[in-house]
């Protein structure tokens, strides 16, 4: 392994333990309802380039990067039953990279076959390393094949922006003959601890509480409620472009809020057709916390939540329905209950899983949100070239829990909308999810690529 700068864990203070943070803690407590099943916990970054990536090109900026920084060859540890949950690396000259594997294929729908094989083949991060990569040499012939880079990682070790940041500190040891990072100093992998005095941010998460205990006095239900043998995770992506023509205006579309109203009356739809009861939609929006326009750190899920809620008939005006939600989280931004929320997941440190999922709305009941629904951001400018290649398209496939059994997310690659809905085997049927398509594809007044 090539010797580099010393891995940090933050700017300043190297480290090889790195103790995972309140989201990261919230997407393990979430999984281990099912723990005695395999179920995933997987995410999928897969970048479309316009011909195949060399593999001896990632494991090259691979051995590189572990020489700065360990977490992608780290396994998951704990102590003792209720001790910190934290990423543990050995020295760098003892770690193994993680696996980059190839494959070839003929046709986009054996592409897809491989790409829901990747989602469903879970990460052990006791065992394994949390993050893998796969390169799939797509098409009839080799000579007009295009390649598609998938990194999968287990949910825990980092959001969608970070598997993003992954990719750029990869590019970039990959196209520079030096061992230094970018801009000369290490970047900061993850963030530094929270500053504020401890009874500070005990206040603060006694408040979330407090209101975690009032978001649900009605137990959601998903389509996974009542699922008691849930299939495998599946997926659809299609791209779009937007209407030049439409008078509502991009700007508008792009909000979150705006989206997930559309979301919601596709979902009110499936709960109308399913005669699902029509209680409250609970639906976890998450926030980024690093600054605007910085990269922020890579590994952790560095999020807080806001939780939207509205009524199934609420869907019936789109419009109407993204005006309140927006007014609902202004509102949390403005009483700082998104901050809030933030700190309080960061005091499951100490709490063994199924305690864990008390802390959330309605988790003693089983239950978890209705749906999931993200924007998981826009695929970086800087990338439009990736170990040698151009970028065609790059979009992000989160695997869903059978409860609540469906998510769908949005993402943008240049000029390209990118709608993905994953869902569980038994939830949902192709079909329903072919209507929800439709229903976003309309409101957004966008034009499928040809």
């Amino acid at each position: 392994m090539t010797a580099g700068w010393p891995f940090r864990r933050s700017g300043t203070t190297p480290t090889g333990r790195l103790p995972l943070r309140g989201a990261d803690l919230v997407l393990i407590a979430m999984q281990s309802l099912w723990a005695r099943g395999r179920v995933s916990n997987n995410t999928l970054l897969v970048v479309q380039c316009d011909a195949p990536i060399a593999p001896e090109r990632i494991r090259r900026a691979l051995d590189r990067f572990l020489g700065s920084c360990p977490w992608p060859a780290a396994r998951l540890r704990r102590p003792f039953p209720w001790g910190k949950l934290h990423w543990a690396a050995g020295p760098p000259a003892a770690l193994v990279p993680p696996p980059v594997r190839r494959r070839s294929v003929a046709s986009y729908a054996e592409l897809h076959r491989e790409l829901e094989a990747e989602l469903n083949s879970p990460i052990d991060p006791r065992r394994d390393p949390p993050l893998r990569f796969l390169i799939v040499d797509c098409g009839p012939e080799p000579a007009t094949a295009q390649g598609f880079l998938v990194l999968t990682w287990f949910h825990p070790l980092m959001d969608p922006r970070g598997g993003q940041n992954l990719l750029m500190q990869l590019a970039h040891l990959d196209s520079d003959e030096g061992d230094a990072p970018r801009a000369g100093a290490p970047p900061s992998f993850v963030p530094d601890p929270d500053p504020r005095p401890l009874r500070e941010r005990g206040r603060l998460g006694r408040r979330s509480l407090r209101y975690m205990r009032t978001l649900a006095p009605v137990p959601p239900v998903s389509p996974g409620t009542g699922l008691t043998s849930p299939g495998l995770v599946r997926f659809r992506q299609e791209g779009f472009v937007e209407d030049q023509s439409s008078a509502r205006g991009e700007r508008a579309t792009r909000e979150i809020t705006w989206r997930l109203a559309l979301v919601g009356k596709a979902m009110a739809g499936l709960w109308d057709r399913r005669g699902l009861p029509a209680v409250p939609f609970l639906v976890p929006i998450s926030v980024d916390l690093r600054p605007k326009g910085d990269a922020g750190p890579t590994f952790g899920n560095w999020l807080a939540f806001h939780f939207a809620r509205f009524s199934p008939a609420e869907t019936a005006d789109v419009a109407g329905l993204a005006r309140a939600l927006r007014a609902q989280m202004a509102d949390a931004v403005r009483d700082g209950q998104i901050d809030a929320n933030a700190v309080a997941m960061e005091f499951l440190h100490y709490r063994p899983l199924a305690l864990m999922r008390r802390y959330l709305p309605a988790g003693s009941s089983g239950e978890t949100f209705s749906f999931n629904c993200a924007d998981l951001v826009e695929f970086p400018a800087t990338l439009e070239r990736l170990f040698g290649h151009s970028v065609v398209n790059a979009y992000h496939v989160p695997a869903v829990l059978p409860r609540p059994g469906i998510g769908v997310f949005f993402n943008r690659c240049a000029p390209t909308n990118n709608l993905v809905i994953s869902w569980i085997d038994g939830a949902v049927s192709e079909e329903e999810v072919a209507q929800i398509v439709e229903v976003v594809r309309d409101g957004m007044e966008w034009t499928r690529l040809p």
